[in-house]
């Protein structure tokens, strides 16, 4: 599949990474439906911890498969989203690291974890799986 372009500050940035510093956990927590814990991202690139961090949630890549261009280690996603329904959430997130803002919506079904954001006012979106690791 090829990468989409990200337009911010007329600039052209690669849309790759976005979802991927976003989230995911540690050991299962006490509620099936809890968003914090260690995670790894579906294509086994990287790894997240996903935790409170004052007023917001904050999801910090813990690993990231050596040659992984565009992310690294110790990247954060700073999440402002409240819980919709049980598993659902949504809001905004901000990448410090990159300086850019989308809007996010999670779903954690048991050891699944599904995150999209999206850019452009919708348009340009980016879906990713996440599984909780022990």
């Amino acid at each position: 599949m090829p990468k989409k372009a990200l337009f911010h500050r007329n600039r052209t940035k690669s849309f790759a990474w976005a979802i991927p510093v976003i989230l995911v956990g540690a050991a299962f927590p006490a509620e099936a439906a809890d968003i914090n814990g260690s995670s790894a991202r579906g294509d086994g690139n990287a790894r997240v911890r996903i935790a409170p961090c004052g007023a917001e949630i904050c999801a910090v890549n813990t690993w990231i498969k050596p040659g992984t261009p565009k992310e690294k280690e110790g990247d954060k996603l700073v999440m402002s989203i409240k819980e919709d329904s049980e598993g659902s959430y949504s809001g905004t997130a901000f990448d410090p690291q990159r300086d850019l803002s989308y809007k996010l919506t999670v779903r954690v079904d048991g050891a699944r974890m599904t995150t999209k954001g999206c850019v452009i006012a919708g348009l340009i979106c980016k879906g990713v799986v996440w599984t909780r690791m022990n």
